[in-house]
């Protein structure tokens, strides 16, 4: 039986003598990178910065050893490498949140979503885009990706090329940092 992890190795294997079969994997993963640089930049600058992630992939192709792990975490790897190039910008932005309290004017609510949700959660976003920014990069880094782009600790691990304890105790500073900030309000899973 193959894995999508198996398929993407060989996806790159195949790309190094037929370039057009890196298509499938830019399909396969785009829409996850996206979405994690979207969250961690904004939309804004998140389709360039994905594209940017498949570019450096594609060039990088020929450099990428499946024994040392797997393609999904290693695109993450490229992708935060890129977002931390942008972290002051993003710095900035959850500083602005924090000052605005929460009131978020965009249209992450849908109109079917109850008045008290968005209440509740605009009373909780300004303290998290405040806890979030003070936190150092490396530890923001590690929750955002395991938070926002669903990676688990080890992959986390690979994706920035740290030791999975390293993954490990930042990931457990950021959601002390996350529950400190955010008091009783809510229940973080450890």
């Amino acid at each position: 039986m193959r894995t999508d992890c198996d398929t993407d190795a060989r996806l790159i294997e195949e790309a190094s003598q037929a370039p057009e079969r890196f298509t499938a994997l830019f399909d396969r993963h785009h829409q996850a990178i996206y979405a994690y640089v979207a969250r961690r930049l904004g939309p804004d600058l998140a389709e360039d910065v994905a594209s940017e992630t498949f570019l450096i992939a594609f060039d990088r192709r020929q450099t990428f050893d499946a024994e040392h792990g797997e393609v999904r975490p290693w695109l993450f790897g490229i992708a935060s490498n890129l977002v931390a190039r942008h972290v002051r910008a993003e710095t900035r932005r959850y500083k602005a949140l924090a000052r605005a309290g929460g009131q978020d004017r965009g249209t992450e609510y849908g109109l079917i979503d109850g008045v008290a949700g968005r209440l509740d959660a605009a009373a909780v976003r300004g303290r998290l885009a405040e806890a979030l920014r003070r936190l150092p990069e490396p530890v923001r880094a590690v929750l955002l990706l395991v938070a926002w782009a669903g990676l688990n600790q080890q992959e986390a691990a690979a994706a920035l090329g740290i030791p999975a304890g390293t993954a490990r105790s930042r990931l457990h500073r950021a959601r002390q940092a996350m529950r400190e900030a955010l008091g009783a309000e809510i229940e973080m899973e450890e």
